[in-house]
């Protein structure tokens, strides 16, 4: 079984193909092994080895996976995430992941006592679920174009402390995520279809646009629109 490692030295950007020494089962089995036995520099990151901790997060032939989560097969080409800046091999700056929670202020401003319903319970679960792998960051296409985008990830935990009734600082967090965030999201769905925890972040951030609207925010690319002279919502001009 052979392997290329998408790899990243002194600036620079290149794959190299390996074939691990060993019977291996999983891929993070498999990047251990060649690590152990043939190049002892290879950089990657790891953790719980359970598909818990979102350490292990990479890409793999294109696609955002667990390393400890996904069979080794022959031909795999294994690359670091998309959307961070790279370190070193398969290992991100993750600091990154810190500061769009900062942005997003998605964090408990203000605890109130309310009486939670099941359902509240239930939506906050989901939501804590999160393991901050990194995998719907990476996938976003919007992280591609505007490198402010606050990114699902935020987004979904914003959403997990906006909706509970304990919060009583749910304005200031949609105030936080109506730049580069609510809005600017293209509603695509890779965010949660790559998610290994289930949180469906496109739903998150549909549910954040409707609550940022009834706390009077509006969209901000509806608002600038010019409708023309000939437009006119009294009838006579439409």
């Amino acid at each position: 079984m052979k392997l290329t490692i998408g790899r990243y030295r002194d600036e620079k950007a290149y794959d190299e193909t390996f074939e691990p020494v060993r019977r291996v089962s999983t891929l993070l089995d498999a990047l251990f092994s060649i690590r152990e036995s043939i190049d002892h520099t290879l950089t990657f990151e790891s953790g719980c080895r359970s598909g818990i901790c979102g350490a292990c997060a990479v890409k793999v032939d294109g696609r955002e996976s667990l390393a400890c989560s996904i069979m080794a097969r022959d031909g795999m080409r294994v690359e670091p995430l998309s959307g961070y800046r790279p370190l070193r091999d398969l290992k991100v700056d993750r600091s990154l992941t810190e500061d769009r929670l900062s942005s997003a202020q998605a964090y408990l401003h203000e605890y109130g006592e309310a009486v939670c319903s099941e359902k509240d319970e239930e939506r906050s679960r989901i939501q804590s679920d999160c393991i901050l792998c990194g995998s719907c960051y990476s996938v976003c296409p919007v992280v591609e174009v505007d490198g402010e985008f606050i990114g699902p990830f935020a987004l979904s935990r914003s959403y997990r402390y906006a909706s509970d009734p304990r919060e009583s600082g749910d304005v200031d967090i949609l105030t936080a995520i109506q730049s580069h965030g609510v809005w600017d999201c293209t509603l695509c769905g890779e965010c949660t279809a790559v998610c290994p925890q289930g949180v469906d972040s496109k739903n998150d951030i549909l549910s954040l646009r409707s609550m940022s609207l009834r706390a009077g925010f509006s969209d901000p690319s509806f608002v600038s629109m010019d409708f023309g002279a000939g437009f006119s919502f009294d009838g006579a001009g439409f």
